[in-house]
């Protein structure tokens, strides 16, 4: 009789790491925080460190005919730091693994360095080490990033109370939009090579998928006003669903307003060129490496007045459900698609 086979499409990335992650066992007191957020969390005595692994593979998360690779280097460090900065921690070290095919030439590989360096500039890390080695199959390219913070002003998933207010930084669903916008292009160039991307209209759009920023500003910011989030993660995988994590995480319910949904107008005009529905490219677009995060109802006269952190919603108790308010004032239920990896 054969072995029953499941398929990993039918657990989905998160299933499956709940599946994996329910044998894991933490021997070492050190150890303050495994798996479950952003990133793991270690006892350093004064302070803590925070440590984030992210992997990108060619074909899955960036594609070469349009990517080009300084600012893949670059952003492959910017979606750790942004992990790093959804913990309210500080960026200082990362190591950097890549798997190169021959392909690649030396030129490319500096190109793809090129990046990597001008984003150790930018955030203030510093390149520590790292392996690198033959792939049969495109490039991949593994980042860990370590941080660090004092206890008291890690952020975690888990610690959303009713009543915290709901916030999100910057503006949502342009790294979709983008993304959609690159590929219809790739569309048409792969069907006649004579045509030139026109790519001069959607900058926004193209830039945020392309190269994305880590929002290092906020955490400084936070720092300065005295704000540690009570909850706190990036939007790596789409709004609604880091809503789910925190809402799971913190055992608690959300409300958001639709007309308090931050999207910038080269995205909103976009979307609609594409036939896309703006709300749901906010709700469900991934990458955008904006920071989502709760504070509690006492530090809303300290972040009041911000110009770029928006006041979605709020937390309810965890039967009430998780719900968007829309324009007219109907509740409906949020539905949590986000990126499917599997």
């Amino acid at each position: 009789m054969s072995e029953k086979r499941t398929e990993i499409s039918d657990l989905g990335e998160f299933g499956l790491i709940d599946r994996l992650s329910k044998k894991v066992t933490i021997k070492n007191s050190s150890s303050l925080k495994g798996i479950g957020d952003d990133a793991a969390v270690i006892d350093a005595g004064d302070h803590v460190k925070v440590i984030s692994t992210d992997l990108l593979m060619e074909g899955v998360h960036f594609d070469l005919s349009y990517a080009p690779l300084p600012h893949l280097g670059f952003k492959a460090v910017a979606v750790n730091v942004s992990d790093i900065a959804a913990m309210n921690a500080i960026p200082k070290q990362i190591t950097v693994s890549i798997a190169l095919s021959n392909r690649f030439s030396l030129e490319a590989v500096e190109a793809l360095y090129e990046g990597i360096y001008a984003a150790c500039d930018h955030y203030g890390v510093d390149l520590i080490g790292g392996d690198t080695t033959a792939s049969r199959s495109g490039l991949a390219i593994s980042i860990t990033a370590i941080g660090e913070a004092k206890k008291e002003q890690i952020s975690y998933r888990s610690g959303a109370k009713e009543n915290d207010i709901l916030c999100v930084t910057g503006d949502l669903g342009a790294a979709l939009v983008g993304l959609q916008i690159l590929e219809r292009e790739k569309q048409v160039f792969l069907a006649n090579p004579d045509m030139k991307p026109d790519l001069e209209k959607y900058t926004v759009v193209t830039g945020r998928q392309l190269r994305p920023d880590a929002r290092m500003d906020i955490v400084h910011e936070l720092r300065e006003l005295g704000v540690v989030p009570t909850s706190m993660m990036d939007i790596s995988d789409g709004l609604a669903s880091e809503i789910f994590h925190i809402c799971k995480a913190s055992g608690v319910g959300a409300t958001i307003y639709e007309d308090k949904l931050p999207i910038d107008k080269q995205t909103f005009d976009t979307a609609v060129e594409l036939n896309l529905d703006p709300i749901t490219c906010v709700l469900n677009g991934g990458e955008d490496y904006e920071l989502l995060f709760t504070i509690s109802q006492n530090d809303f006269a300290k972040l009041e007045k911000h110009p770029d952190i928006h006041f979605i919603g709020h937390i309810t108790k965890a039967e009430e459900g998780k719900f968007l308010v829309t324009k007219s004032g109907t509740a409906v239920q949020i539905k949590a698609q986000g990126w499917k990896h599997f």
